[in-house]
């Protein structure tokens, strides 16, 4: 009978042990593998640079600092493993004697951690993998991954791995991050009880904070001496000299990384990354490649310099104008710098917008909190109002002027410049890609973009006077300009002298879906459009980097080219992984139809509202560009074009209540144009934009009868007097394109004609000029007929 007894429990016995092992290799076949720690060990973080090699920003975790052994103060070991795992030399991974000790505990109610070093490294790298729950399953696959930690690495390089990874609060990762974050100091200089408070840590972070929890801490950091005490590595006296001591851990916060050149391109260009790296399977915080921008430091630098300058004096003459009731605008900032000094900024605005006052106050996150909190809505009112310091951060942010700038080359969409805001550590916030506003007149060149696409010639001619509009569902829209022309006006003038009435007639002409398809894809890629009679006007909001993108289009012939940031990834060994931009433009305009808007735009600078920027800079390169302002003075605008670089700048506030006071100041034309201008004005004089670089001229009939000649340029603009900026001046239109107005002396349909014909200029008479152009000289001796190179315009 006992025997068989014997037998049977046997059996039973192998059978366990059968079941026992089965289970272990099933578990050892889904065990994760060890590829993360050697990722981490060889983690180097991801770096951005500009063209140049600047170095713009890298990847890098800012609360974990990993350090070699030999950087960790050795009283950290020995209180590590006193505490934690006294035979941590001895076992390979298990220390069996502390489990069947931590079990046994556990059956009689008295729960006690039976894990080792290695067992916590391997929790801490591989928790999804093992398992958070605590089960029999969890405890069986952490003890097999520690064995296969201990059968890969040595004990040195498992003590390594495991201070600089484990977590002590506010985001403090390793070791060398922890001493810094409660006793200001590096992980090597850490005494005895520092040392013991922060391993004391290690059973409950939440529990043994030393910052919210001293007391708790103090005690937790005594027993870990008293181990130190047990294991001989202090004697009694100096275990009775450091028990006495205060805990004196503090909170010290890391302070952020020091900001780099360029902040809101390197946080673009970041932000593009993340998403790149995702989809190819790159980990920039441990991979360590190498990403080349197209980012021009020297233009970067103008840029910067122009923003500067150029707002800080927007901003005292917003200061001025808004202190006084009486308003008096003067056109030299100059005038305004002088008297900056002698008032009180906004001072006026705030006294007659008291209610503006209170919503800022009621909008405040410092005011939703306060009332939040059990004081009430009067109550919180009253505390933030009568809180000095509070109003006068919180005007002074209201009243704050900003701006953005952008400069790519249009040959290659690639970004040169990139000014998100006046200051980084003020305004993270990017008025590049990130903001969204009304583009005003800089939209205007879609609407005749899409008119000369189909067809419509520059000289076609449009009623002057004011304009009604019938709209589908029975109402009307009357645009309205600051000077309305009187006369008819051709297509050309419409834009040169950013004509809303004009506009508004090219818009019905179109057809809004036109411009609105022609607009996307030009470059308004991302922001939504409304397809609304009135967005001819740029009533839809976008980014200034969709419109420098759609203008840089223009520039290149009717071209898009999605914009460029990033031009190379290598990665740490210098391979290529990607490369980007030299891909061929997608053809949105015609050739033709973009020359001609050139033209156009070209006239808007030299003798329309873009004009301030060839006076008052000197820009005498082949240039066009547009003026924007939206309603209210709300936004300014203005967008450059050269056939090396297209640059554009809004101007305006973050909160749309707060505008500039005066219509001239106001205007795209005379604060957006100062920072485009001071920009160009620079990248011209260091010879980083060619000033011999011309745009291509429209092959188009110049009538040349009565006093018109041409300029020394050969431009016809020249000839006509571009100083002049009223719509009733002399247009060039009516020179180049055989006139909207007969010249005076002369019948309709005479005259002499100048043609561009491929590489030929074509000199003549009407009869002459279709002769030539069909290759056969005159058939009387009345026509007139020259033919040459094409060296004329």
């Amino acid at each position: 009978m006992f025997f068989s007894f014997v037998i049977v429990l046997g059996v039973a016995g192998i059978l366990t042990l059968f079941s026992v092992h089965s289970y272990i290799k099933r578990q050892q076949t889904t065990l994760p593998e060890l590829t993360a720690i050697d990722k981490f060990r060889n983690a180097r973080p991801s770096k951005v640079f500009a063209a140049d090699g600047t170095l713009l920003t890298e990847f890098k975790q800012t609360q974990q600092v990993p350090i070699s052994l030999q950087q960790v103060s050795p009283y950290v070991l020995q209180a590590l493993v006193a505490t934690e795992d006294q035979r941590f030399y001895e076992h390979e991974g298990i220390d069996l004697r502390r489990t069947a000790a931590a079990l046994l505990y556990t059956l009689t109610g008295r729960g006690q951690g039976g894990s080792t070093i290695t067992q916590q490294l391997a929790r801490n790298f591989f928790p999804e993998e093992i398992g958070r729950e605590r089960s029999i399953q969890r405890k069986v696959r952490e003890m097999l991954t520690a064995l296969k930690i201990e059968q890969t690495y040595g004990k040195h390089e498992i003590l390594e791995l495991y201070l600089n990874t484990v977590p002590f609060l506010y985001n403090a990762y390793g070791i060398e991050m922890a001493a810094r974050t409660y006793f200001n100091k590096p992980a090597a200089e850490l005494s005895i009880p520092e040392s013991a408070t922060l391993v004391g840590m290690l059973k409950g972070t939440h529990y043994y904070n030393p910052v919210k929890n001293p007391e708790r801490s103090l005690k937790r950091r005594n027993v870990v001496l008293h181990q130190m005490l047990q294991q001989g590595w202090l004697t009694q006296q100096q275990f009775e000299q450091f028990r006495a001591q205060p805990l004196g851990a503090k909170l010290y916060r890391t302070p952020p990384p020091a900001v780099g050149p360029a902040p809101h391109f390197a946080a673009y260009v970041s932000k593009w990354l993340t998403d790149w790296s995702e989809r190819n399977g790159i980990d920039l915080y441990a991979d360590g490649v190498v990403v080349q921008t197209t980012l021009d430091m020297r233009l970067q630098a103008a840029a910067e310099k122009a923003v500067e300058r150029q707002t800080q004096a927007l901003q005292r003459i917003a200061d001025v104008e808004w202190a006084s009731s009486q308003l008096n605008t003067m056109m030299s900032a100059d005038s305004y710098a002088r008297k900056h000094k002698q008032i009180v900024p906004f001072n006026y605005l705030w006294k007659s917008r008291p209610e503006l006052i209170e919503t800022f106050i009621r909008e405040s996150a410092d005011y939703k909190k306060y009332a939040a909190g059990g004081a009430g809505p009067a109550m919180a009112y009253l505390q933030m109002k009568t809180d000095h310091e509070f109003m006068r951060r919180l005007l002074a942010d209201k009243t704050r002027l900003e701006a953005g700038f952008v400069a790519m080359d249009p040959g290659s969409g690639e970004v040169k410049a990139w000014v998100g805001s006046r200051d980084f550590s003020v305004d993270q916030f990017d008025h590049v890609a990130q903001a969204v506003r009304q583009p005003g007149s800089t939209f205007k060149p879609f609407v005749y973009g899409a008119a000369l696409e189909q067809g419509i010639s520059p000289r076609h001619t449009y009623r002057g006077g004011r304009v009604e509009i019938m709209l589908a569902d029975g109402s009307s829209w009357k645009p309205s300009d600051m000077d309305v022309a009187t006369r008819p006006m051709s297509l050309r003038e419409g834009l040169v002298y950013s004509k809303n009435t004009i506009t508004a007639q090219v818009m019905e002409e179109v057809g809004v879906d036109q411009v609105v398809e022609l607009a996307q894809a030009m470059g308004v890629r991302q922001s939504r459009l409304d397809p609304v009679v009135s967005i001819a006007l740029g009533t839809s909001p976008v980014t200034l980097l969709e419109m420098v993108t759609s203008y840089a289009t223009i520039a290149r012939a009717g071209e898009y080219r999605a914009p460029v940031a990033v031009k190379r990834i290598l990665d740490r060994n210098g391979k290529v992984l990607a490369e980007f931009g030299g891909q061929p433009g997608q053809r949105v305009l015609s050739e033709e139809a973009s020359t001609e808007l050139i033209d156009m735009l070209r006239g808007a600078v030299r003798q329309g509202t873009g004009q301030l920027v060839r006076q008052q800079f000197g820009i005498s390169a082949d240039v066009a560009g547009k003026t924007g302002t939206t309603q209210n003075n709300t936004d300014g605008w203005f967008i450059l074009m050269h056939p090396e670089m297209v640059a554009g700048a809004w101007i305006g506030f973050n909160d749309q209540r707060i505008t500039m006071r005066s219509s001239y100041w106001g205007q795209g034309g005379h604060n957006a144009i100062l920072v485009v201008g001071d920009f160009f004005k620079n990248a011209l004089r260091e010879r980083q934009i060619d000033m011999a670089a011309k745009f291509p001229l429209p092959e188009r009939e110049f009538m040349t009868a009565g006093s018109t000649s041409y300029g020394s340029d050969g431009d016809p603009d020249e000839a006509a007097g571009n100083e002049s900026s009223g719509a009733q001046a002399n247009d060039p239109l009516q020179e180049q394109d055989g006139g909207m107005l007969p010249q005076a002396g002369l019948p309709a349909g005479h005259g002499i004609i100048v043609r561009r014909k491929g590489d030929r200029i074509l000199i003549g008479d009407a009869p002459g000029i279709r002769s030539l152009e069909n290759d056969r000289a005159p058939a009387v001796s009345s026509r007139i007929g020259i033919a040459g190179p094409a060296s004329l315009p």
